[in-house]
């Protein structure tokens, strides 16, 4: 996913999702995101006007937490260092863990994917996540070509960020009627306008795709307009041989300026999504052809086999689908120093912390306890770096990724080679 691996963004989406859920018991939970750049002395500056205006907060309660959230942010912003490359996020306030008196401060700081744009302080009863579902968005980057024989628009789409690089006007006169040697000789002079033209777009094109492509984050180009010109300039050789195989297809729009753009984005989305749908597939038909040879070729399955096989660097693609819900833990003695690592589904986590009370150490018959705890795949993605593996965490939106998930409990790999 260019920048971002599946991993990173199941993450970012799992954090997020966390976020989302925790509520304030009144408009007390603060959130603030600082930009790029930002001096944290005005920001500190800001923070100290807003803890004496909340003295002004008729709730005694909702005072007190709004000013101790402001007073925990003040004393984090001096453990951060200037100059802030992409600006930071934080988040933090009183948040109830059940009945009354329970509540517990909790902050959060995020360093975000990429720069923050502009400065927000919200008093809320939760906390505004809004700005980062953009960076969840994929953000590998589209070319886009919008051509007829009159202009063109060139942009680039990252996520939802549509930027546009370059506008050209041709010059190329109209068609008109006219008798004999001269409408043949001015038909020859319009067409070779319109080449000259389009040998200017596929250079401007060159120039703002190559460097991105080299860099290998551009997945596709998008061609499209009115008329015919848009297909001319892709069959010729206007475009350099190497972006023209990334044309994934033309598109006949109305318009060719940014609102050309939209549009296109528009009729085109459920071929990118399709596209993206397409790589998931085409991994896990890779595991299921393996896995009908008549040995069990080089496909593993289950969580068991599937851990040997990651824990000696013998899987070269680890399919996990996003509804795993499992918890990797660490269980620790009081005593000695027997340490035991365990994945326990996530929903019976305070389940097997119960049962593990009623257990004891078999080195020494201390008492056992849970130290640690980690997402599995985060767990898993840290397996996969040591061991070269490509990890590929899959939706359940697919049938083939519902079919792992069902069948083989949401865990799969396709295999550098088996053990007897």
């Amino acid at each position: 996913m260019g920048e971002n691996s599946s991993t990173d963004v199941y993450l970012f989406k799992k954090a997020l999702k966390e976020l989302r859920d925790k509520k304030g018991k009144g408009t007390e939970l603060i959130s603030l995101y600082i930009p790029a750049g930002r001096r944290l002395s005005d920001v500190s500056q800001y923070l100290k006007e807003e803890l004496s205006q909340s003295s002004n907060i008729k709730s005694k309660t909702t005072k007190k937490n709004v000013q101790s959230a402001i007073e925990v942010i003040l004393q984090r912003l001096k453990l951060l260092k200037e100059p802030l490359e992409k600006g930071v996020i934080i988040f933090a306030g009183m948040i109830p863990r059940g009945g009354p008196g329970t509540e517990k401060m909790e902050v959060y700081v995020l360093e975000p994917p990429e720069p923050v744009k502009t400065f927000i302080y919200k008093c809320d009863s939760q906390f505004y996540t809004e700005p980062l579902e953009g960076f969840i968005q994929d953000k590998d980057v589209y070319g886009v070509i919008l051509i007829d024989r009159n202009e063109a628009t060139l942009g680039i789409v990252r996520g939802k960020d549509i930027q546009i690089t370059k506008k050209l006007t041709s010059g190329v006169p109209g068609k008109f009627k006219a008798g004999g040697q001269s409408a043949r000789r001015l038909e020859r002079l319009i067409d070779d306008a319109a080449h000259q033209f389009m040998v200017r777009v596929g250079e401007y094109a060159n120039e703002g795709l190559l460097p991105i492509l080299e860099e290998k984050k551009l997945r596709g180009i998008l061609v499209g307009g009115p008329g015919n010109t848009k297909n001319e300039f892709v069959e010729k050789d206007y475009l350099h041989h190497e972006l023209k195989k990334k044309v994934i297809d033309t598109f006949d729009l109305c318009y060719t300026e940014e609102f050309g753009i939209r549009e296109l984005l528009d009729k085109a989305s459920d071929l990118l999504r399709d596209m993206e749908l397409m790589k998931e597939k085409e991994v896990v038909q890779r595991f299921f052809k393996e896995l009908i040879k008549e040995d069990g070729g080089l496909a593993a399955y289950g969580e068991k086999e599937v851990m040997k096989y990651l824990l000696i660097g013998a899987v070269d693609v680890l399919i996990v689908t996003e509804d795993i819900n499992m918890t990797r833990v660490t269980v620790k003695c009081n005593n000695c120093d027997y340490t035991e690592e365990i994945n326990v589904k996530t929903d019976e986590l305070s389940k097997f912390e119960e049962e593990l009370k009623t257990k004891t150490c078999p080195t020494c018959e201390g008492m056992l306890y849970i130290e640690d705890t980690k997402d599995i795949i985060e767990y898993l993605s840290e397996l996969c770096k040591e061991s070269n593996t490509e990890l590929r965490v899959i939706s359940t939106d697919t049938e083939e990724g519902s079919q792992i998930s069902k069948a083989f409990r949401g865990m799969a790999a396709i295999l550098r080679y088996r053990l007897d």
